[in-house]
């Protein structure tokens, strides 16, 4: 096995036995894999993005449990031994293996939310002061300062409106 893959592992095993999404950011900070991981994180993901190297991550972001960073797809071996799919190729293309691993970076500005077990997939930007609702499937930008929800992702609400929501919760509850 190589230093790299045993890296990995140690990784995750240092992420799946914290319980403080604090020390987990310092973590992964400490382990420079990712392409960027700024200032005042959280993380709380056990498991790593499968090419770290191709995520960056901003200041004061707060990744919940279970999210999970898509930085690749498999669909090549698919039209690769499919004639129909295989067929639309040209001949330079066949020569040189067919369709290709199929990946791409993910980047998460500053000041964002991921709830709980989401998918961002690749080739996504989100925020800066965004929120992506539990649940959801990012497959595409996030505009800055927007909720997103559902599947696929999209706009439901402002972060200024959910911002607002929670400080009249809190000042009903004083009365």
């Amino acid at each position: 096995m190589n230093i790299k893959k045993l890296k990995r592992l140690w990784m995750m095993f240092r992420l799946t036995i914290s319980s403080d999404g604090l020390k987990k950011a310092k973590i992964v900070k400490k382990s420079n894999m990712f392409k960027a991981y700024g200032e005042n994180n959280y993380w709380f993901p056990r498991i790593l993005p499968a090419e770290p190297h191709l995520v960056k991550i901003h200041n004061n972001v707060h990744v919940a449990t279970d999210v999970y960073f898509c930085t690749h797809d498999v669909m090549q071996r698919m039209f690769n031994n499919v004639p129909e799919y295989y067929d639309l190729l040209s001949e330079k293309d066949k020569a040189s293996g067919g369709f290709k691993y199929n990946k791409g970076e993910i980047e998460i500005y500053d000041n964002v939310f991921i709830g709980a077990k989401s998918i961002i997939m690749y080739d996504v930007k989100i925020g800066p002061n965004a929120i992506v609702a539990a649940g959801s499937v990012v497959t595409k930008d996030v505009p800055e300062g927007m909720v997103v929800g559902g599947n696929p992702a999209r706009v439901i609400s402002t972060v200024a409106d959910v911002a607002k929501k929670r400080a009249d919760k809190l000042r009903d509850a004083d009365t």
